[in-house]
């Protein structure tokens, strides 16, 4: 005699995982306040305890209870005696005036991404952009007509490149080479940190004619003018400067595969002949099973009319068809894929 089992009496699943998720953007927001009050800032030379706290950051008594005992849950504070301090992973990332400071890309994420997101089901229904800026992919907007704002939005890519920088000086073969083009290079940090591990290189920037300032400006601060060199132009329409090696790092995800297409021909005519392209994004894994590579690719559809990110094969085989060869991939940072094919 079989039995079958009453599906109204089986035991549920645990909904706990939906829970967190449902809620997820909540610890976020924590992050986010954090820094922008200044709190890890104020723990950066030792304990206090939350009246010292909230008297340097203007935190509320009614708040700041909870806001510091969730921000060490979070693993961003420790709590010891009713006195906090910042975590390690705190300490090296985020306080304020440090090299190593992402703060500057927290505040980023938080301004840009949550009205975006906050159109999703919208953008779902119509396919539509929902934040629209054609040269950046959406990311930047309006900023471009807010020097203040700019400089902000720099200094937080900053942050980010000062890392992926550091990283790519130590992947690459520099010796090999002796200059590089960084297309969409901004105010030249990325380029910056190149040229100061390997001595011998030389840079040019790429970027619209508008970035001009903001890099004449970092890059003279930086006191690195007779090595970084600037040059305004349209990657479609105007000379791509020629060089040992090209850069393009979070630019093909902001077109179209017939564009991207386009775009890697003109970058083969300007690498010269024994030098490399570096590609990198946080392309899809190539069975598309990545959740965090798949919610990047739809915050591009989601601020640009044709950007998405794409699978590795498919940026190594626009590589192949471009003339490049041996187009070899590698994690980079954990978040992103780099693809290096060469002339």
């Amino acid at each position: 005699m079989t039995t079958t089992e009453d599906p109204t009496t089986a035991a549920a699943p645990d909904p706990g995982p939906l829970i967190r998720l449902t809620i997820a953007d909540c610890a976020a927001k924590v992050l986010h306040s954090a820094v922008t009050l200044g709190v890890f800032g104020a723990l950066a030379d030792g304990p206090a305890d939350a009246g010292q706290v909230a008297g340097s950051t203007g935190l509320h008594h009614r708040m700041a209870g909870d806001f510091l005992d969730a921000l060490a849950g979070l693993g961003l504070l420790e709590r010891t005696g009713g006195r906090y301090r910042n975590s390690p992973l705190a300490q090296s990332y985020l306080v304020p005036d440090s090299t190593s400071y992402l703060g500057g890309f927290v505040e980023l994420t938080n301004e840009t991404l949550y009205g975006t997101w906050g159109r999703l089901t919208e953008a779902l229904r119509s396919g539509e952009p929902q934040h629209l800026d054609p040269d950046k992919g959406g990311f930047v907007g309006d900023k471009h007509q807010d020097p203040g704002k700019m400089k902000r939005f720099l200094a937080g890519l900053d942050a980010y490149s000062d890392r992926m920088g550091s990283e790519l000086a130590r992947r690459i073969d520099w010796g090999r080479y002796g200059s590089f083009t960084d297309l969409g290079g901004a105010r030249g940090n990325l380029a910056a940190v190149l040229v100061r591990a390997h001595g011998h290189l030389k840079a040019t920037c790429f970027d619209l004619e508008r970035t001009r300032p903001l890099f004449t400006e970092h890059i003279g601060g930086l006191g690195l003018g007779d090595r970084v060199a600037f040059a305004g132009g349209d990657f479609f329409t105007d000379p791509i400067p020629q060089a040992d090696v090209i850069v393009l790092g979070h630019i093909l995800h902001g077109f179209d595969t017939d564009r991207r297409r386009a775009l890697l021909g003109r970058v083969f005519d300007a690498v010269r002949p024994g030098g490399t392209v570096l590609v990198y994004d946080r392309m899809i894994d190539d069975d598309r099973s990545d959740p965090e590579r798949l919610l990047s690719s739809l915050h591009m559809r989601l601020v640009s009319p044709d950007g998405s990110e794409y699978r590795v094969a498919d940026c190594q085989d626009w590589l192949r068809e471009a003339g490049f060869t041996n187009g070899a991939a590698q994690p980079l940072l954990a978040t992103h894929t780099l693809v290096t094919a060469h002339r």
